[in-house]
């Protein structure tokens, strides 16, 4: 498929500045002809990176159709290969590029949020706001999130009002208690029953516990159960040692894998060829303090490699991890500072990367049964299903093309091609066809055209093609259609057929008896939708060039209209009728006060 894009050529003035790229690390842009950045990308070696592109013919059609149309390459050089991967998915994420990897994050993930206010609340949020407050998350696990907030509501009295509880308004006296100090879910600390310092001493123990550093509470907490008791004080060490029993037993429940794995993130992708699906989880002292999902939606036929590292960027700048190491299931080419990159082999650390696959998998087939749940809405895959059985399909014709042409009397020959996804008119991709290659009312001729100027454009764009394409006419047209598809090598890779008007007859290749369906199927109504459709689409077209043709006829009739006149007058003017009927004031504001004379004194003159 390489071959085809062999004979394109970047324009000298690009060349020229990829040769002026400098050899060090860093990003570069893809610009436009409208000034827009079309993909960003990271590179070791700027310069070499980027000739890369155009040193040999694409591999791909999406790639041919973005080497097309660059028009001119930013850069930026930065001082280590990590800054590049850094700036590269912050940049993507701002642009939004046409050609990068799309990060699909289509759910708002729970956050638990510690305020940053005088005696902080902790609550749970969807909404991050940049105001000082710590965020911890998102919990893509409701188990996870549920039992975090379920322990330390558990262990800790925090308020849970929106007071403004400043020592000015709690020294005036300002407020009174609530409910939730009366049944022992608070110690009031808006009438000045809990002292700040003790209160923030709570906060930071649930810092800790978000973060994951259960094992340090514990420690702390039994510290001080050790001193009360130390003390005498048996009822504040009791309280102290149903508290350290908790987060025991919470710790219990969260670990995965040995104790002795202190503090790591791990990383694994399955893909298919539409996307990659990639697995986080954050471990802590052998716990399982945080996962999550997310799915990249490849754009460029990008490696596991490339998907992954843009996954790791964007998990840990999201979650602002500090963890020293990462578990990945095979080597990366981009090192990451401060950063111990491991590929377990065996051991507890393997099994936590073969626990991340399974939920990566788990995600991917998740993933997967939401695309088929979301075409079954509304009877579709019904009628689809019904419609692969009638026609001996190999495939769901999901995506559904029908052509037909358009001739009066022999004039203006021109095709159309409507579009059904998922059973219903995707009108954004309906196409119109004039004839290029064909002289007289030639049917057959015209039919095999369009169709070989339809696919052809959409194989060289990478385009999705259909599963099914239905040709307006019997054997006659149905056989045209078939020598284009066969000339661009598609033969098996798309069905087609053709509808006879008389009978609703259903052709196929290669055979001579048609199918006749029954007159109230499904199947024959979605046919019949699809080529009148087709039908007047088609004819809207011819019925506008036709118009267009008799009028520039008419016009040029004038002495005085030239060309260019012409065609201001039927880009602004629907008709001549239209023409005729709008007046000297208007027809001067589109070409002059002066054509407008020549023009309203010969249509007074025909009139007359």
């Amino acid at each position: 498929m390489a071959t085809r894009f062999e004979s394109f050529n970047a324009p000298q003035s690009l060349l020229d500045s990829v040769r002026s790229l400098p050899e060090k690390p860093g990003i570069y842009q893809f610009i436009n002809e409208d000034n827009l950045i079309i993909y960003i990308g990271k590179a070791k070696n700027l310069k070499k990176r980027v000739s890369s592109y155009f040193q040999k013919a694409p591999d791909s059609a999406k790639l041919a159709v973005l080497i097309r149309k660059i028009k001119t390459i930013n850069h930026l050089v930065v001082d280590t290969e990590s800054d590049a991967l850094i700036l590269e998915n912050n940049l993507i994420k701002r642009h939004l590029p046409r050609y990068n990897v799309l990060l699909k994050d289509d759910k708002t993930f729970p956050w638990i949020c510690i305020s940053n206010e005088p005696f902080p609340k902790v609550f749970t949020t969807r909404t991050v706001v940049k105001d000082g407050s710590k965020y911890f998350g998102p919990y893509t696990s409701g188990k996870i999130w549920k039992n975090l907030i379920d322990l330390i509501r558990s262990l800790y009295k925090v308020r849970t009002c929106s007071l403004t509880l400043t020592g000015e308004n709690i020294s005036a006296g300002k407020f009174k208690v609530c409910l939730e100090y009366h049944i022992g879910n608070c110690l009031a600390p808006c009438i000045g029953l809990q002292d700040e310092n003790d209160y923030l001493a709570q906060i930071e123990q649930i810092s800790k516990i978000l973060k994951g550093n259960t094992k340090g509470v514990i420690q702390l907490l039994t510290q001080d159960m050790l001193g009360f008791s130390d003390n005498y004080e048996f009822e504040k060490a009791a309280r102290l040692k149903e508290k350290i029993g908790l987060l025991e037993q919470f710790q219990s429940k969260s670990t995965v894998a040995n104790t002795k794995i202190k503090h790591v993130d791990v990383f694994t992708i399955v893909s298919d060829e539409r996307a990659g699906y990639v697995n986080f989880m954050k471990v802590v002292d052998g716990a399982l303090v945080q996962t999550h999902s997310m799915e990249l939606k490849k754009r460029l036929d990008e490696t596991e490699e490339e998907l992954l590292l843009f996954a790791i960027i964007e998990m840990r700048q999201r979650i602002q991890s500090d963890a020293p190491e990462i578990l990945v299931p095979f080597i990366l080419e981009y090192p990451l500072e401060n950063l111990l990159i491991t590929v377990p082999q065996k051991g507890d650390k393997r099994t936590l990367l073969d626990l991340s696959t399974r939920n990566a998998r788990y995600f991917k087939m998740d993933r997967q049964k939401q695309q088929i749940k979301h075409i079954k809405l509304s009877g579709v895959t019904r009628k689809l299903e019904t419609l692969k059985n009638d026609l001996r399909l190999s495939d769901l014709p999901v995506h559904i093309e029908c052509f037909d042409n358009s001739n009066i009397q022999g004039t203006n020959p021109v095709a159309a091609c409507i579009v059904f996804k998922n059973a219903i008119p995707s009108k954004n991709d309906y196409r119109h066809f004039n004839i290029k290659t064909v002289t007289g009312p030639d049917d057959f001729a015209s039919m095999e055209e369009v169709v070989f100027r339809r696919y052809k454009r959409m194989l060289d764009e990478g385009q999705t093609l259909p599963q099914l394409i239905i040709v307006d006419g019997g054997k006659g047209q149905l056989h045209s259609a078939m020598n284009s598809i066969e000339k661009l090598g598609l033969r098996h890779k798309i069905a087609l057929v053709g509808i006879a008007k008389r009978l609703e007859e259903i052709y196929f290749p290669g055979d001579s008896v048609p199918l006749y369906l029954d007159k109230k199927s499904e199947s024959l109504r979605l046919i019949q939708q699809m080529r009148n459709e087709a039908h007047r689409f088609g004819i809207t077209h011819h019925r506008r060039k036709r118009e267009k043709a008799m009028a520039v006829s008419e016009l040029d009739l004038i002495k005085g209209v030239g060309e260019q006149t012409r065609t201001l007058l039927l880009t602004h003017f629907d008709s001549v009728e239209d023409l005729k009927k709008a007046g000297f004031q208007k027809i001067s504001e589109v070409v002059g006060p002066s054509k407008a004379r020549i023009i309203t004194d010969y249509f007074q003159k025909t009139v007359g």
